[in-house]
């Protein structure tokens, strides 16, 4: 069946989401244009078994993604996997009850303690009847499911976007779905974990050797998105030398810099909150150490002039 592409209604422009199988029962379902909240989500189908990586953000929108599963899958996704805890990858959990929810030990802790803040940032989104459901199975450095005759290997990688991604390998189909450790033309979003800690990410996937790679946000796309990452994440650590070399605080360094071609890539304001944590990690803070996030997103904001546009 590859090659399958199916639309659902939704997106912003009249642009839908499309589930496009990217190996033998293998899917990608893409939420263009990716922003903020607009996330992807993944389906392994074998025989009468399935499996779900992530869902979405808003109740409408993971309703979408479950009826699009069930256009190509036999039954209902038995288990879900959660790739980290943030809310466009988590809150439609409840809309999948006969899935047995997967997870790193600390999406389950961070989901309890964070709870639905994510809406709160966005109040005119129609998030829905949203109920948050964590993980009911979780681990701490890798897990192995078996999905019919199809494996899927969880691997912990980071701290990197947060401290508990997860990348889900399925290393017969050479396909990888890396969550938000890796998006497409749309920019990396570090602040909760690590730059450094996302480039050492970035070459524990390439050792993998993909041939499809699944993103977190944006278009599907093959191996050579590993180095468009890793070019932007080696500016943010040259800009946080040079920044604080001249003593420019990130929002004053963030105003002056010319980010060339990443510059065309969406979402461009987390500039910001990436530079304060390259700031940090230049400085000797250990990765993943705890920021304020409403401060950050307040100087992004800032920087930005308004509140970046959320079109869940």
């Amino acid at each position: 069946m590859t090659g399958l592409t199916a639309r659902t209604a939704g997106g912003p422009a009249g642009r839908g989401p499309e589930l496009t199988e990217v190996a033998d029962g293998v899917f990608a379902y893409v939420q263009p244009d990716g922003g903020w909240c607009l996330n992807n989500a993944g389906l392994i189908v074998s025989g009468d078994r399935a499996a779900l990586v992530d869902t979405a953000a808003t109740e409408a929108r993971a309703r979408a993604l479950r009826a699009a599963a069930l256009g190509v899958s036999p039954s209902a996704p038995q288990v879900l996997v959660n790739t980290h805890f943030h809310g466009d990858h988590t809150f439609g959990n409840f809309v999948f009850p006969e899935a047995l929810i997967v997870g790193h030990e600390r999406v389950r802790a961070e989901m309890a303690e964070t709870g639905l803040h994510l809406t709160g940032l966005w109040p005119d989104v129609e998030w829905g009847d949203l109920e948050l459901v964590p993980p009911a199975l979780t681990f701490r450095d890798g897990l192995t499911l078996h999905i019919g005759d199809k494996t899927a290997e969880l691997l912990h990688l980071g701290p990197a976007h947060t401290s508990n991604d997860t990348v889900v390998w399925l290393p017969a189909e050479r396909v990888l779905f890396t969550g938000d450790l890796v998006m497409n033309g749309v920019t990396p979003f570090c602040p909760m974990g690590s730059v450094a800690g996302t480039l050492e990410a970035l070459e524990t996937m390439r050792a993998l050797a993909p041939e499809v790679v699944v993103t977190g946000h944006g278009p599907v796309a093959g191996p050579g998105v590993f180095d468009e990452t890793e070019g932007y994440l080696r500016l943010l650590q040259d800009l946080a030398k040079q920044g604080l070399a001249e003593g420019l605080d990130p929002v004053g360094l963030a105003r002056r810099t010319d980010l060339g071609r990443y510059g065309q890539w969406l979402d461009g304001e987390r500039l910001v909150p990436n530079l304060f944590r390259a700031y940090a990690e230049e400085q000797g803070e250990p990765r993943g150490s705890r920021v304020d996030m409403s401060e950050l997103f307040a100087r992004m904001i800032e920087y930005h002039g308004g509140l970046p546009a959320c079109h869940a």
